[in-house]
């Protein structure tokens, strides 16, 4: 049952949202219209009409199986609660399965896990991912688990009100150490499978970035570079784009890094373990939608890049930065 109280005002669909905030107002709308909404036994069919006071049944099924199916993953939790997950997604793993990648994914491994847990995303038990990290960088991602959760994650990434930092190994380095790129950032027009900064068309990108350290003979030209990006937006390949677009794009990247290698950069590289884009989501920090408590989650780069950073380390001279402001 659901109240609306004598000042009720707007559309039906809005206030029952309001009134119900475990509901999303979507998935009211699509219950109001399979007939699952009456009031005084009368069945309220259109979710636009305007709002009165009174007692509403809402009739909600029970969430129906996810298409995908549960899979016995290995998973790293940070945080998990009823309403969300954090984890800490290992290289390798995809968010969501896809043609080539229909098995193995985030999503079979949290249906998983979270198992009963799940009250469901739109009336379907599944993970509600509201961002994601590309298939082979690793790092902190949240998922929410309720359609509250869910609802309230989406709000904080389309404020971007969410604190996102990355950690880059790179091919040489900016030569200005710290700033902010803003570009658009559009699907490339000479390779529809590739992003690109743009001069007309995309959408806006911003990254703020901090060259950490430096890695190169001394007084010389870096060969590589670690770099700290913190998001303010979040479009597709963003950090990977525009740290190429600085001329220094993460070591390993097959699609935005090719090229301009040291000798001993190439050597590194060759006898290494790193076998993806040297690129770590290390930091999330946002408010919890529903409790409203702040958390922060923060983990090392795993062991590929600590071991492509030692290599560096070891044959080069390396010149760490002090942050802005220091």
């Amino acid at each position: 049952m659901i109240e609306l109280a004598a000042d009720v005002t707007g559309r039906l669909d809005r206030a029952l949202a309001d009134a119900a905030p475990d509901l999303s107002r979507a998935r009211i709308q699509a219950l109001i219209g399979h007939g699952a909404l009456s009031k005084d036994g009368r069945r309220m069919t259109d979710p636009a009409v305007r709002a009165v006071c009174g007692t509403y049944s809402l009739a909600i099924p029970a969430a129906i199986p996810a298409e995908p199916g549960p899979e016995a993953l290995p998973l790293e939790v940070l945080y998990e609660d009823e309403h969300l997950i954090v984890i800490d997604k290992a290289a390798g793993m995809s968010a969501h399965p896809a043609p080539g990648s229909e098995t193995g994914t985030l999503v079979n491994a949290l249906i998983h896990h979270c198992g009963e847990s799940l009250s469901g995303i739109g009336g379907v038990a599944r993970p509600g991912i509201v961002h994601r990290l590309d298939k082979n960088t690793s790092g902190i991602m949240v998922s929410a688990k309720t359609d509250a959760a869910h609802r309230g994650l989406s709000a904080l990434f389309a404020k971007h009100d969410i604190e996102r930092v990355y950690v880059a190994l790179t091919r040489s380095a900016p030569q200005v150490r710290s700033g902010t790129v803003t570009t658009l950032i559009g699907r490339s027009r000479a390779d529809r499978k590739k992003m690109a900064v743009l001069r007309s068309g995309g959408r806006q990108a911003i990254t703020h970035y901090v060259v950490r350290k430096t890695y190169g003979p001394e007084g010389g030209r870096p060969m590589a570079a670690m770099i700290s990006c913190r998001l303010e937006t979040g479009r597709t390949h963003q950090i990977r784009v525009h740290l190429a677009h600085l001329g220094a794009p993460c070591l390993c990247d097959p699609t935005y890094g090719s090229g301009g290698l040291t000798p001993a950069l190439r050597e590194i590289l060759k006898t290494g373990g790193l076998k993806r884009q040297a690129l770590h989501a290390s930091v999330l920090g946002f408010v919890h939608p529903v409790s409203g408590e702040t958390l922060r989650f923060e983990t090392a780069p795993p062991a590929d890049m600590a071991g492509l950073e030692a290599a560096l380390a070891a044959i080069a001279s390396v010149t760490e930065s002090s942050p802005p402001g220091a």
